[in-house]
């Protein structure tokens, strides 16, 4: 029995060349973490992102010379760029005029609504549109003495808020993202809003941590909004290399059936009838296919029990033995290698299938 997914309407809105909402593809995001005014370490980190399919990338603009920053690193990328904005309004402002695609600000901490006026008046004219940021750890204080607390309610609140002050201001080009540590809370937040709003949304976990809290806190709950419909764009946060939230992004997507760009390994966990270093194949492998785009299915598996049946399922896959293996096409064995060939002839493989880069699409 299948799950179907029926994603809720939103209304649409452009990031640069990026469509948000109204049905578009669920695209995926991450955020530089160098210093914005280098330009050139800001511009090779968005370039290795482009690399591993970051659609949209966000940049933090701390001070002016960030902002002024923003007009060189946007004419050296391919990629809509976002300005991360806190505090001073000033900065949101040198930031559209630098050429930002979008601004992300915090309607909370930016002041007097003179100020969230005269960012969407520059939004507007330029014709960007705006991200509503409201992150737990930054909610108003009056909501906090109101609902005891950051909670779900009260980040809802929040958005709902921010996005009534914009509306006022006659400026609908918005998305809304509603951020906490806790997971739990998180999902409750966004299925909140979602039930209130047709705003689109930008989702994910914030401040997730390292590896393996990061990835664990990301996937069940950008993974659970995904799987009732809810999200338009996402960014998995990482205390890393932000390319691998990229790729951890796309993963998330493959597994809840929306979207599947690139291979996807099956790889054993290995077990005492394994008789080759399946661990080292398999890094080599997943390292190598870091930029392969096709959504190739690909096995690596280390012995006979699941082996063939594995492989021989897949696009290509090995089949581990003692000290080698089989080389599996479309299900049609190949040919038997020694260990220390296996994984190059499995990439070989997988290089030829991938002459038309792409990807499919789940129910988007």
């Amino acid at each position: 029995m299948s799950i179907t997914i029926t994603r809720r309407q939103t209304r649409p809105i452009h990031v640069g060349g990026v469509a948000v909402g109204g049905g578009a593809p669920v695209s995926v995001q991450s955020m530089t973490n160098t210093f914005t005014q280098n330009v050139d370490a800001t511009v090779s980190q968005i370039r290795r992102l482009e690399d591993a399919g970051c659609e949209i990338v966000r940049a933090a603009v701390p001070d002016m010379a960030a902002a002024e920053a923003i007009d060189r690193i946007r004419k050296a990328i391919s990629i809509p760029l976002v300005a991360d904005i806190h505090f001073d309004y000033k900065l949101a402002l040198a930031a559209i005029s630098a050429g930002a695609d979008a601004i992300r600000i915090n309607p909370g901490n930016i002041g007097e609504k003179s100020r969230i006026r005269a960012i969407t008046d520059a939004a507007r004219e330029r014709g960007i549109s705006i991200r509503v940021g409201v992150n737990s750890g930054s909610l108003e204080k009056s909501l906090l003495e109101k609902h005891g607390g950051p909670c779900a309610e009260a980040l809802v609140e929040s958005a709902l808020n921010h996005v009534d002050i914009l509306g006022s201001m006659d400026f609908d080009q918005v998305k809304v993202s509603i951020k906490s540590s806790d997971v739990l809370e998180t999902i409750a937040a966004y299925r909140l809003f979602s039930a209130r709003s047709d705003v689109p949304l930008h989702i994910g976990v914030t401040e997730a941590g390292g590896l393996y809290a990061g990835i664990t806190k990301s996937a069940v709950g950008i993974g659970c909004l995904l799987l009732d419909g809810i999200g338009d764009t996402l960014r998995v946060s990482l205390t890393r290399d932000p390319v691998e939230e990229i790729r951890v992004g796309y993963e998330i997507l493959r597994t809840v059936g929306i979207r599947r760009r690139g291979p996807e390994i099956i790889s054993c966990p290995t077990c005492g009838r394994c008789e080759i270093d399946l661990f080292s194949i398999a890094g080599e492998i997943e390292r190598a296919l870091m930029r392969v785009r096709a959504p190739i299915k690909v096995a690596v598996m280390g012995c006979v029990v699941n082996g063939p049946g594995e492989a021989a399922a897949a696009d290509v896959g090995i089949a581990g033995g003692k000290n080698g293996g089989v080389l599996f096409k479309k299900g049609k064995v190949v040919k038997k290698f020694p260990q220390h060939r296996l994984a190059g002839e499995l990439l070989a493989v997988v290089y030829a299938l991938d002459t038309t880069p792409g990807e499919s699409q789940g129910p988007d």
